[in-house]
C-alpha cells in the first residue's frame, strides 16, 4: 500500500461508527485510525488544518475527503 490513509472519528458518532465498520468488515487493515475523544483542541487543530472540524474524516496522502458515504465510496473505488 503506498498511500497514507488516516481516518478521524469521534466515537460514537453514527456516521464515524458506519465507515469504522466498514473498514473492519472489508479487512482495510492499512488505515490508521484516530479518535478525537470529541476533545475541542483536536477539532480545533482539524479546523485548522483543513478548514473545518467534521467528522469523520479520511486523510489519503492527508488530502481529505468528508462525508461518510463519500468516504466508503472511495475506499471501494480504490482498495476494493
Amino acid at each position: 500500500m503506498s498511500d497514507s490513509c488516516e481516518l478521524i472519528v469521534a466515537v460514537p458518532c453514527p456516521y464515524c461508527m458506519m465507515v469504522l465498520e466498514f473498514i473492519k468488515e472489508n479487512n482495510l487493515d492499512f488505515i490508521t485510525v484516530t479518535d478525537t475523544n470529541w476533545d475541542q483542541k483536536a477539532h480545533d487543530n482539524l479546523r485548522e488544518s483543513y478548514g473545518k472540524s467534521q467528522v469523520p474524516l479520511l486523510l489519503v496522502n492527508h488530502s481529505p475527503i468528508y462525508e461518510s458515504s463519500d468516504i466508503i465510496k472511495f475506499l471501494k473505488d480504490n482498495y476494493l
